[in-house]
């Protein structure tokens, strides 16, 4: 799921096969969304629109945005009104009765731009219910990669696509753009993953595997996995990934 494609590319195919547990394992943010039959509802980062849909089934009326044509293209094909869109571009007013998304809000670094767009989307009174990931979040693997690169004397800072916030600062965030907080809670969610780590960071760490030449890739992920291998895999050669997710719901003030 995405709402910046500065660098990250989503293929629908890789995703379903080593990424399906984003959705399903998105159920309690989508509870706490609680849609109702009736309601418009916007998106953010719909990926291939499995959780809108699901949105959809309930009985609201669901437009679903991404920054990946790609799954913008899964998406309409499961019968979503998707649409190529950033999550800094947002281009709605007052339309929405509630804005959710799961999983996408950590790939974004102007979350200014992002909360001022969300602000104007929703009618006042409408809710913002999201998951995404918090602080402490995939940080094995966060500083492994950190320390690849570092010993390849890359900065890593410069091409980490990811914000983690924890409770009190993305709080701050929500209360400076106008939003009153309903809930906001950090949760432990360590999750496995179908495969190897390899793989996840094919799907999940573009952005750090490119700093370094192609053919040096296959090196890179095989230090970072030998590097938390102990931490993460079983004896089984199962991968459990240490995620942590931000998991709020906050209402549109009046203006």
């Amino acid at each position: 799921m995405s709402l910046s494609s500065d660098g990250q590319t989503w293929d629908p195919a890789s995703y379903s096969k080593n990424a399906r547990f984003v959705s399903d394992l998105g159920m309690p943010v989508l509870d706490l969304l609680a849609p109702k039959a009736g309601e418009r509802i916007l998106d953010l980062g719909c990926g291939d629109g499995v959780l809108t849909k699901a949105i959809n089934d309930a009985g609201a009326r669901v437009v679903g945005i991404d920054a990946s044509a790609e799954q913008v293209a899964a998406a309409r094909a499961r019968g979503v009104d998707a649409r190529i869109l950033g999550g800094e571009e947002l281009t709605f007013n007052g339309e929405f009765d509630a804005v959710f998304s799961n999983a996408a809000l950590h790939w974004i670094k102007d979350q200014g731009a992002l909360l001022a767009g969300v602000w104007r989307a929703l009618r006042d009174g409408g809710r913002f219910v999201a998951e995404m990931g918090g602080a402490g979040n995939v940080a094995a693997v966060h500083e492994s990669l950190y320390q690849a690169l570092r010993r390849r004397g890359i900065d890593a800072r410069l091409c980490d696509p990811w914000y983690f916030p924890g409770p009190d600062e993305y709080g701050a965030l929500l209360a400076k753009a106008n939003f009153s907080i309903d809930s906001i809670d950090l949760i432990n969610r360590p999750t496995p993953i179908p495969g190897p780590l390899a793989d996840w960071l094919d799907v999940f760490a573009q952005r750090f595997l490119s700093a370094v030449p192609a053919g040096e890739q296959a090196d890179l992920k095989t230090e970072v996995e030998s590097a938390v291998r102990a931490k993460l895999c079983d004896t089984n050669g199962k991968w459990t990934v240490d995620y942590v997710r931000l998991r709020f719901k906050a209402i549109k003030a009046a203006g």
